[in-house]
């Protein structure tokens, strides 16, 4: 990260970077803790939908990570805000959580089985035969299909669980409408966090765990890239891809120094 701009402003996914089925992992409330000692401005950033900035605040408090809830940024949020850019006042059938529910409601639109404007798929615990259904039926009368990311599959301490972008194929299949993801590695998700905290992409990092959108979402919307070995990609991996982070590192623990060590100088 040798001859760049000094880095402002920061953004980190959540899970497989600063906890792991809960458990917060060792570094990253030292990581936040001097985020918000230094003043540099941040987003937590994730691509699960199910949660409300607050239920996700929670749940980091409980495994020892206090942030505020305006320093949260999720998929749900991302798609509420392109919905509203793209059709202010729509309609749209939604499959998903409180998260993806209450972010479509503060964008302004309504939630109706009649005639929507948008199919909206996001993540949740029990897939409805019959919703899935419903919605195969609506995108075949025209409306629009958006899902809020296309990870296949999510965590679980049981194991692997299908997550938004298997049932997304599913509904592909019947309909041969392919959806527009919202979430990373979508640019787009980057560039809507690096407008809510005011930061451009020449003095911000993004760290995740994951080449494939963490990686690839950073590079693409032009920031630099860190990715740490505590989540889904494994050292030998990394150099199977047509891309590389800017650095890799073992854990967020070791990205602590490197804000003071890329900080601004006064």
């Amino acid at each position: 990260m040798t001859n760049r701009k000094p880095v402002e402003c920061w953004l980190t996914d959540m899970d497989g970077v600063l906890v792991h089925e809960e458990q917060a992992i060792p570094g990253a409330a030292d990581f936040l803790h001097r985020l918000q000692e230094t003043g540099r401005r941040f987003l937590v950033l994730t691509n699960n939908s199910i949660y409300t900035r607050r239920d996700l605040r929670a749940r980091l408090q409980a495994s020892g990570i206090d942030i505020p809830e305006e320093a949260i940024w999720t998929s749900a949020l991302a798609t509420g805000k392109f919905l509203q850019d793209q059709r202010e006042g729509g309609s749209a059938y939604v499959i998903g959580e409180a998260g993806l529910t209450t972010a479509l409601h503060d964008a302004g639109y309504v939630l109706t089985e009649r005639d929507p404007d948008y199919v909206v798929l996001g993540e949740t615990r029990t897939y409805s035969f019959s919703a899935i259904t419903r919605a195969i039926r609506l995108i075949g009368d025209g409306a629009r299909f958006i899902a809020t990311n296309p990870d296949a599959t999510g965590p679980s301490p049981q194991g692997p669980l299908p997550a938004t972008g298997s049932i997304a194929a599913l509904i592909t299949k019947a309909t041969g409408v392919e959806p527009y993801y919202v979430g990373k590695p979508n640019p787009l998700m980057m560039r809507s966090a690096l407008n809510r905290i005011d930061a451009h992409s020449e003095t911000t990092v993004m760290i995740g765990d994951r080449m494939d959108t963490d990686v690839v979402s950073g590079l693409e919307a032009g920031l630099r890239t860190i990715l740490v070995l505590t989540g889904s990609t494994r050292p030998h991996q990394v150099d199977r891809h047509p891309f590389v982070p800017t650095r890799v590192v073992d854990s967020i623990a070791d990205v602590v120094p490197l804000i003071d060590e890329f900080a601004p100088h006064d």
